[in-house]
C-alpha cells in the first residue's frame, strides 16, 4: 500500500507541474522552483518530487542541469508521439515493447562499441552512476535506466536510434508500468541492482570497444526482462 501510494502522489505531482507547463506558468526555458520549495507549495515528499521530476523528464518536459536547476523544455522539444502507460495496458503490451527494444537496442550497443565518443561513455557512466544513487535512496531509477539505454542509442552516432528511444520514452522502462496488477515487479534494491550490473556489462564492452560482446551483453539484459514478464502470462 504504502508503494502505490506513494506512485499515486508521483504521478499526481507529474500531472500538477504538466498542467502548469502547458498554461504557461511554468514558461519554456524557465527554471522550476526548488526541490524545497516544491515540496512546500505541493505538501509532498523528497521522494515523490524527485520521481515526478525523473518522469517529467523522460515525457521530455523538463531538463535537469546537475548543480544548477530543472529548466522547462520548449514544447517542439517533446516527441510528437510516446508509448504512454495508458498504451502499456496490459503485461503483453508490455511485452511486445521489449521484443522491439531487443531487435533494436541489441544492434544499437554493437555500433556504440565502435562509435561512442568520450562524451557517450561519459553520459553512460554518469547514468549509471544516477541509477546507483536512485538505489541508496530507495527511489525506482526509471529516469537513470532510460537515459542510460537512451545515451548507448545517441552513441551509435545514428539519430534514427535515438529518435526511436526518444519516441517510446521512459515507459518503455517496464517498472514505469507499475500498477495493481503489475505488484510482482515493483522494485527492490536486490533486484535493481542486478539491472544496473546488466547495464555495467553492457558498458563495460562498448568502453572495450567489443562490438559481439555489447551485443550480447545488451541482449541478455533485454532477453532477462522480457523472460520474467513472459513468465507472468504463463508463456
Amino acid at each position: 500500500m504504502p508503494v502505490r501510494k506513494s506512485l499515486s502522489l508521483t504521478e499526481d505531482l507529474v500531472n500538477k507541474i504538466s498542467e502548469r507547463i502547458r498554461v504557461g506558468e511554468y514558461a519554456a526555458g524557465a527554471k522550476l522552483p526548488r526541490e524545497a520549495d516544491l515540496i512546500t507549495l505541493f505538501g509532498v515528499s523528497r521522494t515523490v518530487v524527485r520521481e515526478a521530476m525523473s518522469r517529467l523528464q523522460e515525457r521530455g518536459l523538463v531538463e535537469t542541469v546537475h548543480g544548477i536547476g530543472t529548466f522547462v523544455l520548449s514544447a517542439d522539444h517533446s516527441p510528437v508521439f510516446q508509448v504512454s502507460l495508458a498504451r502499456l495496458g496490459t503485461m503483453s503490451d508490455v511485452v511486445a515493447v521489449m521484443e522491439l527494444r531487443i531487435a533494436v537496442e541489441t544492434e544499437a550497443a554493437a555500433l556504440a562499441a565502435v562509435r561512442a565518443s568520450k562524451e557517450d561513455l561519459e553520459a553512460m557512466h554518469k547514468a549509471l552512476q544516477s541509477f546507483d544513487q536512485a538505489l541508496e535512496e530507495g527511489r525506482d531509477a526509471v529516469g537513470p535506466d532510460y537515459q542510460f539505454h537512451l545515451a548507448v542509442a545517441r552513441a551509435t552516432q545514428n539519430k534514427r536510434f535515438e529518435d526511436l528511444l526518444t519516441t517510446l520514452g521512459g515507459p518503455m522502462i517496464p517498472r514505469a508500468r507499475l500498477n495493481a496488477d503489475d505488484v510482482a515487479f515493483s522494485p527492490n534494491r536486490q533486484y535493481l541492482a542486478l539491472v544496473n550490473k546488466e547495464h555495467k556489462n553492457v558498458l563495460a564492452a562498448i568502453k572495450a570497444k567489443k562490438p559481439e560482446a555489447a551485443r550480447q551483453a545488451m541482449r541478455e539484459h533485454l532477453a532477462k526482462g522480457r523472460e520474467r514478464r513472459m513468465a507472468s502470462l504463463g508463456s
